[in-house]
């Protein structure tokens, strides 16, 4: 995920600060994106580090795509130093993120799902929920999710638009989620194209009604990153001119 917002980045005409984190074993390491050579760094020395990048790139904005076990910490160090950022990591507790961010000075722009037309469509669910409550009062749900098999965590998106069923009057629980993360299952079972097993989000909510004969379904497939990308850029933009104003 990140070598494609490195890309977006790129090809919008962004600067972009070559410097990243890892683990400790990756520590020391150069990745090379877009003709850029990107340093690596460890976890050790990574609040030093990030001070000493902010004091030369004073409008520097970091991007996150990491894991859950690290979206608190992350933006805690995020919020200590004082740098600006793009939550896109997906996980961790959220309450307790926005409390970072709320308790700081830090401006920051979080969300579980960086494809512009995916939170279009949230959106609109959302507008549905509000105005039509009850609307789906009595109708079983099923929900599939899948993704490339490094996605730890459950999707955010689908969790989002479960609540807004569950306001339509849906009686589901969000343990009830079909996660699938199993290359031959997505192949099979999903219709995943293979060369999108890496990197993929198919999503298929499916209503019917309580005597069995009427049914609606919601479908939503992103093959590759591009998406999230180019809305992950987007955001920076809209960040930065944000800091700028206030």
């Amino acid at each position: 995920m990140g070598k494609a917002v490195i890309k977006a980045a790129d090809a919008a005409g962004l600067e972009l600060v070559p410097v990243s984190f890892g683990t400790e074993e990756e520590s020391g390491q150069k990745v090379e994106v877009c003709g850029k050579e990107i340093q690596v760094h460890g976890l050790s020395d990574r609040e030093s580090v990030l001070a000493s990048v902010f004091d030369k790139y004073p409008n520097m904005i970091i991007v996150d795509y990491t894991v859950p076990a690290a979206v608190n910490g992350n933006a805690e160090l995020y919020s200590k130093v004082g740098v600006p950022f793009v939550m896109g990591t997906t996980g961790g507790d959220r309450v307790r993120l926005h409390e970072t961010v709320e308790n700081s000075n830090v401006y920051a722009v979080i969300s579980p799902q960086m494809g512009k037309q995916v939170v279009a469509f949230l959106a609109a669910m959302e507008i549905m929920a509000e105005q039509f409550p009850g609307a789906f009062s009595g109708y079983s749900l099923q929900v599939l999710e899948s993704h490339q098999a490094g996605k730890l965590d459950t999707s955010g998106t689908a969790k989002a638009v479960i609540s807004c069923f569950q306001k339509l009057g849906v009686s589901f629980d969000k343990d009830q989620i079909q996660m699938i993360r199993d290359p031959k299952q997505q192949l099979e079972m999903v219709g995943v194209p293979e060369e999108h097993l890496l990197g993929h989000a198919f999503h298929m909510y499916h209503l019917t009604s309580p005597d069995q004969t009427v049914s609606f379904e919601f479908q939503h497939n992103v093959c590759g990153r591009s998406i999230y990308a180019e809305g992950t850029v987007d955001a920076v933009l809209f960040l930065s001119k944000r800091v700028l104003i206030l």
